[in-house]
């Protein structure tokens, strides 16, 4: 996948310092074991021309569950087309544009009006071309959508084919970088869904001074943030900047509310000495639970080494708090037994058992039901009919789950996983409730009767 940026006139050469990339150097980074290149293919007084490569490591990618990408398969578009991934490696590279924070003697040129011409490609989307066009000639830009070798600018497609895009117009390098790293991720096919308020505060400062005043602003943001709560957020700021931290501040996420209601739940338990929490991830539950009155032990299970390296991360920094209890981390699978995992008071599966593929489960809630034995076993996963109020169709919340259950689905599932009846079962809603579609997670707690 690929970026090429193209300016012409006087002066062009400056480009060179906007970018803070030097022309008589090869720039190449290794992100994670992903590549970013860059090179001048041009470098004259009126035309400079550079392109940027980003190739990703299918492999890494399919490792790092911090990024939310399909870990299921190596085979897939992720490494070849322009895409939100493409954007994210690409980003480092481009800060000091982005930002618009050259060397001071450079800084006079970030509002300079150069003839740019950008070119990135393949790019796989279900937009049509019609509504690709409708994105960029608001804002200025002469656009050409190109197929392979054959041009269709006057033949409008509607299928989803690898396009490569051609962006001609006067504006700055800022700007015009700024306006591709919103609207290609909204050109995406791959869907984002761990999005939060940051997503909000990056399209107000990357769309300030064009997105509102864009035709297709009510498509861009609802494509770009997914959720509709959070669109509703960017609605009602309307014209005054000044609300928005205000009402990011008042936004809650859907991701807080789970763990809120996980540490009540737990703090009006009768016992919560020694608490599992099975698929920690980076530990943004664990740390929580670490601070609830009462609590001896908890233990960390996670299969993933990079993500535990960044939940130490987060325990180191709150490890010396008054009354936090250090949780204790272990590289697991809920897959194998382990047996220092039994008769523990607490188990949790926050957002879990979707990712895991359904005819797995019955071992993994045996292993935990009838070994492990928990006094009480919390289980949270998405309600598939709330997805109706994000209006996302068929779509998943996330590309590496498995399945997704309606609120019937998860009683049923619960119920069959409590076969020998050592439990009972107590179901309960997360978040903001539809009257229709009732709420965004679902949760069951499993008693032990003998408790």
């Amino acid at each position: 996948m690929q970026l090429s940026i193209r300016a012409t006139g006087q002066d062009v050469k400056v480009i060179s310092y906007l970018l803070a990339k030097n022309p008589n150097n090869i720039y190449e980074r290794n992100q994670n074991g992903h590549l970013v290149r860059m090179f001048y293919n041009k470098f004259y007084e009126e035309e400079v021309e550079v392109t940027f490569f980003v190739t990703p490591d299918p492999i890494e990618l399919s490792r790092d569950s911090s990024q939310n990408y399909d870990i299921t398969s190596y085979i897939n578009d992720r490494e070849f087309v322009v895409s939100s991934i493409f954007c994210t490696l690409l980003r480092s590279a481009l800060g000091t544009t982005l930002n618009g924070k050259p060397k001071e003697e450079y800084e006079q040129w970030v509002d300079h009006a150069f003839p740019l011409e950008f070119g990135f490609g393949p790019l796989a989307s279900n937009l049509t071309d019609r509504e690709i066009l409708d994105l960029f000639e608001p804002l200025g830009f002469e656009v050409d959508i190109t197929y392979g070798d054959i041009d269709y600018r006057f033949q409008l497609k509607t299928a989803s084919t690898a396009r490569f895009i051609t962006l001609k117009g006067l504006t700055t390098l800022q700007k015009g970088l700024r306006q591709l790293f919103v609207l290609i991720p909204v050109m995406d096919n791959y869907k984002h869904y761990f999005i939060d308020e940051k997503e909000v505060e990056k399209l107000e400062r990357y769309g300030e001074g064009w997105l509102d005043k864009h035709p297709q602003r009510e498509f861009i943001y609802k494509k770009a943030l997914r959720f509709k709560e959070l669109y509703n957020l960017v609605d009602k700021l309307g014209d005054d900047q000044s609300e928005t931290d205000q009402l990011a501040e008042k936004k809650v996420r859907l991701n807080d509310l789970r763990y809120e209601k996980i540490v009540e739940t737990i703090g009006n338990l009768p016992y919560k000495e020694t608490i599992v929490d099975l698929g920690s991830g980076e530990g943004k539950l664990s740390e929580k639970l670490g601070f609830i009155n009462g609590v001896k032990e908890i233990l960390a299970i996670e299969p993933s080494e990079s993500a535990s390296l960044q939940a130490l991360k987060r325990f180191e920094k709150v490890r010396d708090s008054e009354k936090f209890q250090m949780p204790k981390q272990i590289i697991g699978s809920l897959y194998y037994f382990d047996e220092r995992l039994k008769n523990k008071d607490i188990i949790i599966l926050c957002e879990v058992i979707e990712h895991i593929d359904e005819y797995r489960l019955p071992k993994v809630m045996k292993t935990i039901l009838q070994q492990y034995q928990p006094k009480t076993l919390l289980i949270t996963t998405p309600n598939k009919e709330y997805n109706n109020v994000y209006n996302m169709g068929e779509d998943y919340r996330h590309t590496d789950h498995r399945f997704e259950w309606t609120r019937e689905e998860f009683r049923k599932w619960c119920e069959l996983s409590n076969d020998l009846q050592q439990y009972d079962l107590t179901f309960d809603g997360i978040g903001e409730e539809h009257e229709q579609y009732g709420y965004p997670t679902q949760m069951c707690i499993f008693t032990r009767k003998e408790m």
